[in-house]
């Protein structure tokens, strides 16, 4: 049967709707009176993308499938980057006194509005999917284009063509957001956002500052400052931060508030002083994120099961070890929420405190006014607490008070570095505690690593080389030579890294009558380790192989995270 309806079309054509289908959706239009766009809402038979283009099509919209090739870079900055992201779209090209602009919400009139009203131009909507809307807006309004034309501005400034304009702007107040340093220091920050970094590093260089940001763990670059710019940055940055910028000669800590696409952000300020000047890291933190639950930073559920076994337990200490950026806090902090209810006194000291926990007193370690770990632990005994977290053990005083805790009725929650989990013993040792003391308090350590997972947009199969297969498998490579192993291609979702997003591996060494026995002993880290796996434990690496195994992540990514060659 034919039908003159397009939206009609469409449905068969997308297999929304067989013909039967489509005959009761025609019955009920006419029962009803309201549009089939409006009854396949209502009845929620089709999905965001699929409601774009038969809205498009309805309304005598163009819908296309957008690609990059069709934007032009010139149209793109017409409009600003908060007028695309808050309605979702992005000019293509200009044609007389058009201007051709994709969007996910083509009907929407308030969004067309501001642009004619901005640019001058009429609109003339296109319809295009949601997804492909926003990596059109990722893409190129990304940091590097967004602030080519502020570097070129400065690059002038220098040369002295700039320099009259730039010094009336100086005496205007109402200009100085127009400045270039302020629009470049805005999208550094913003950029580091979208891109998903946890820091935003700049860093001097001969001849331009080098901006990096560190995004799921590696650093990335982002773009070159002219080396001419760098003292101006680095000033506005610590104004910002409530630095001193007549000091540049010792390190200083700031702090900056902001907001970005509705969201709050607290960015911890760096300055370290160095030969080519003043470097500068921003932590970037999400105060509007609320912090993960527990099973959802262990997310298998034999470890979660493990560890909550762990922190349910009254008393005793659980240690969670790694090298920095590992995600120990992030751990320690899904243990709390975990634990936090009205019937427990929960406190923390911390350096520093990243995220306020409701319902749970949390101390800063100030060393300037000898408020440390072991100082502030100390007075925190004397609050009657049942649950204490001490952001890191770094020394034996510090030590000594947490192995004391735990072992008058506390539970004891912290963090060291060590390589792996039962490693944590002869640290502990080697600062100086009493092997008989450390084997009493102790219930368990994590040790903990992040892996990065391959990109869902990007990931494909491939056939693993002999020598992946003997890393994997040893002797029994030759049994699993079809076995198939993936990777990501790379795409704008991954920024071409193949990678998005990280998981937790976890190396849980529980103590037992047996375990404690060898630590009384004092038998080395090998031999305690060799225990626990015959008991059962898996380590990072065993962790990290079934991950590859389940298509996660990938060898190379393993193999950067955890020591392969571990016996």
């Amino acid at each position: 049967m034919e039908y003159q309806d397009p939206v009609i079309s469409v449905l068969l054509e997308e297999d929304i709707l067989d013909d039967q289908g489509v005959q009761e959706l025609i019955s009920e239009q006419n029962k009803s009176g309201k549009s089939l766009v409006s009854l396949l809402k209502t009845q929620k038979l089709i999905d965001h993308d699929q409601l774009t283009k038969l809205t498009a099509i309805s309304n005598g919209i163009e819908y296309i499938d957008l690609t990059s090739d069709m934007i032009d870079p010139v149209a793109v900055r017409l409009v600003s980057y908060e007028i695309a992201r808050q309605h979702n779209l992005i000019p293509l090209r200009m044609e007389k006194d058009m201007l051709y602009v994709a969007m996910s919400s083509p009907l929407n009139l308030s969004a067309r509005d501001a642009i004619t009203t901005k640019t001058g131009y009429k609109v003339v909507p296109l319809g295009a999917t949601r997804e492909a809307v926003t990596q059109a807006i990722d893409s190129h309004f990304d940091v590097k284009s967004v602030t080519q034309q502020d570097i070129v501005t400065m690059r002038l400034k220098d040369s002295g063509e700039f320099d009259g304009k730039i010094r009336k702007q100086r005496g205007k107040s109402a200009n100085v957001a127009d400045a270039p340093v302020v629009r470049l220091v805005d999208s550094i920050i913003t950029g580091g956002i979208d891109a998903r970094s946890s820091d935003i590093h700049l860093e001097p260089q001969e001849p331009d500052m080098r901006v990096r940001y560190r995004i799921d763990g590696i650093m990335i670059n982002a773009l070159e400052v002219p080396g001419s710019a760098q003292r101006e940055v680095i000033s506005h940055i610590k104004i910002l931060a409530d630095m001193d910028i007549s000091e540049r000669r010792i390190p200083q800590d700031g702090h900056i508030s902001i907001e970005h696409n509705g969201r709050d952000y607290d960015l911890r300020v760096s300055s370290l002083p160095s030969t080519g000047g003043e470097k500068i890291v921003l932590r970037i933190l999400d105060a509007s994120q609320s912090l993960q639950a527990i099973d959802q930073v262990i997310t298998s559920q034999a470890d979660y099961e493990k560890a909550y076994s762990l922190i349910a337990k009254p008393y005793g200490m659980i240690l969670v070890t790694g090298p920095t950026g590992s995600g120990k806090t992030t751990t320690l902090y899904s243990m709390i929420q975990a634990l936090n209810t009205p019937e427990k006194n929960i406190v923390t000291v911390e350096d520093p405190v990243e995220y306020r926990l409701n319902g749970i007193t949390q101390v800063q370690v100030k060393p300037e006014i000898n408020m440390t770990f072991a100082s502030s632990l100390r007075s925190i005994l004397r609050q009657d607490p049942d649950i204490v977290l001490i952001g890191e053990i770094r020394d034996l005083e510090t030590a000594e008070i947490a192995v004391s805790a735990a072992l008058t009725g506390h539970l004891v929650l912290s963090t060291l570095h060590t390589n792996d989990a039962a490693g944590a013993v002869s640290r502990l040792v080697n600062l100086g505690m009493a092997p008989f003391q450390v084997s009493s308090a102790m219930l368990g350590v994590m040790a903990q690593r992040l892996a990065r997972t391959i990109c869902p947009k990007c990931k494909e199969p491939y056939d693993p080389t002999p020598q992946e297969l003997a890393m994997l498998f040893g002797d029994g490579a030759d049994k699993h030579r079809d076995a198939t192993l993936y990777k990501g291609k790379g795409c704008e979702a991954c920024r071409g890294t193949g990678y998005r997003g990280r998981e937790g591996l976890f190396e849980i060494f529980e103590m037992n009558s047996t375990l404690r026995n060898m630590v009384v002993e004092g038998v080395s880290d090998d031999k305690l380790k060799a225990c626990a796996l015959a008991q059962g434990m898996k380590t990072l690496r065993m962790k990290g192989i079934e991950r590859i195994l389940e298509g996660s992540t990938t060898l190379e990514e393993i193999t950067r995270v955890v020591n392969m060659k571990e016996d």
